[in-house]
């Protein structure tokens, strides 16, 4: 549904309710990826060393946008100060072979 056919079709008082419904009992996306984290947590708890990892794994554990065991950080930038020199890096990463010519 388009924001204006919501202004159109919903009051702000009927809004407002969904906002504290959410409240008690959230839904949407984010809560779907908190009940998939409870099994996939559910299938590394049955599987882990408890030796190496005595806490058993919770939903925010294997989360990515959480922070879990699968975020990785963002990798910095390479920037070359020699134009010719970025661009032969990037033609290399991007078609493979070497100085960005294929082979």
């Amino acid at each position: 549904m388009s924001v204006a056919r919501c202004q159109a079709e919903i009051s702000s008082a009927e809004f407002t309710d969904w906002l504290a419904y959410h409240q008690i009992e959230p839904f949407g996306e984010q809560m779907a990826d908190l009940r998939a984290g409870a099994i996939v947590a559910a299938i590394y708890n049955v599987n882990r060393d408890t030796k190496k990892r005595p806490d058993p794994f919770g939903p925010s554990d294997v989360i990515p946008w959480l922070g879990g065991l699968t975020a990785r950080p963002e990798p910095e930038p390479v920037l070359f100060d020699d134009p010719v020199a970025q661009t032969n890096m990037l033609r290399a990463e991007l078609f493979g072979g070497r100085n960005g010519k294929a082979g």
